[in-house]
């Protein structure tokens, strides 16, 4: 089968490559690939930023969703079908969705949700699942609440501003001119210019935040919420409560004591709780995801589609910053 891989940590360029189909588990399928999407993690692990946590093989495929059809179904699996229209999020071990196949758990897909094209579908579950942890599992966010939402025009944030609405909470976001309309549309109730105002100016006494970029506005967040309040990341540092609870040993927990000191530090000052979060595969939680989307509450955004041979071309688009809403490769 093709796949587009690289062969070291770095920015070289992916490369088509001929590889063998992998090999299906007792309990995986064999999915046949329709569409798979570009995110901002698909370059940070093609850059080695994640290799402190994750540390993979190469020659590596990168992509982390995407949707397709179940070709084959390991002898064990009980979940699905041949033929199965699905979609989902590989296990973090085992990514590789710039391919035309995948094996991959039963656990971690779930069946497409009806009203969705392949394309569109593909664009669903790595923002969705992103999205559902940090505000149902971490923030529990409640109706009523005031939460602020980085980066609302792009990808995770054009999720994560309709499930904060289902939700019931007050949704403020940060996007630039161009972005305002489509951030409305999709709920925001209060918009701020990040190229010409600064949010932490303009919000106090929020209950909950969600980063999505890191750096200065991740450390500037901590002061728009009230005390007690939670402020998830998924661009900045782990910390050594995040490395504790994936047991990654005691150097590594150190390490991210470390570099995380400054986090720690403004946790206290503000009384605020900071989690990192590293989302999860679940074909569980894509079961909810897909009946909000079914039912009309939450819809895709895409941006752009490229060809399969473009991948190249998508990562480079994604790194731009541009894109508003999912950059999406259309496979076959």
């Amino acid at each position: 089968m093709k796949a587009m891989v690289i062969d070291k940590y770095g920015k070289a360029a992916l490369r088509l490559m001929e590889i063998p189909l992998p090999e299906v588990g007792e309990y995986e399928v064999l999915a046949e690939i329709r569409a798979a999407s570009v995110n901002p993690l698909d370059s940070k692990i093609r850059n080695g930023e994640v290799k402190l946590l994750l540390d993979y093989k190469m020659p590596l495929v990168l992509g982390n969703d995407f949707s397709g059809v179940v070709a084959q179904v390991g002898a064990k699996v009980t979940r699905f079908k041949v033929g199965d229209e699905i979609y989902g999020r590989p296990h973090e071990k085992k990514i590789g969705t710039f391919a035309e196949y995948i094996s991959v758990h039963e656990d971690d897909i779930a069946l497409k949700p009806e009203n969705l094209s392949f394309v569109e579908a593909a664009s669903i579950p790595l923002v969705g699942l992103t999205s559902y942890q940090a505000l149902h599992d971490i923030l529990h966010l409640q109706k009523g609440q005031k939460i602020l939402i980085h980066a609302g025009a792009g990808g995770v944030g054009t999720f994560a501003i309709q499930l904060a609405k289902v939700m019931g909470a007050y949704v403020a976001t940060t996007a630039s001119e161009a972005g305002a309309d489509l951030v409305k549309s999709l709920g925001a109730d209060k918009i701020i210019n990040y190229k010409a105002d600064k949010f932490e100016n303009i919000l106090k006494n929020y209950d909950a935040a969600f980063d999505t970029l890191g750096g200065e506005n991740l450390e500037k967040s901590f002061s728009v919420l009230k005390n007690g309040g939670e402020l998830v990341s998924v661009a900045g540092l782990p910390n050594g409560r995040f490395a504790k609870e994936r047991e990654l040993g005691f150097l590594k927990t150190m390490l991210l004591y470390a570099v995380s000191k400054k986090i720690t530090g403004l946790e206290k000052k503000y009384d605020v709780r900071y989690t990192y979060l590293f989302m999860r595969s679940s074909g569980e939680q894509l079961k909810i995801i897909t009946e909000l989307i079914e039912s009309g509450k939450i819809k895709p955004v895409i941006d752009r589609v490229f060809s399969f041979k473009e991948a190249q071309k998508a990562m480079e688009y994604s790194e731009s910053g541009r894109a508003k809403g999912k950059i999406i490769l259309a496979i076959k």
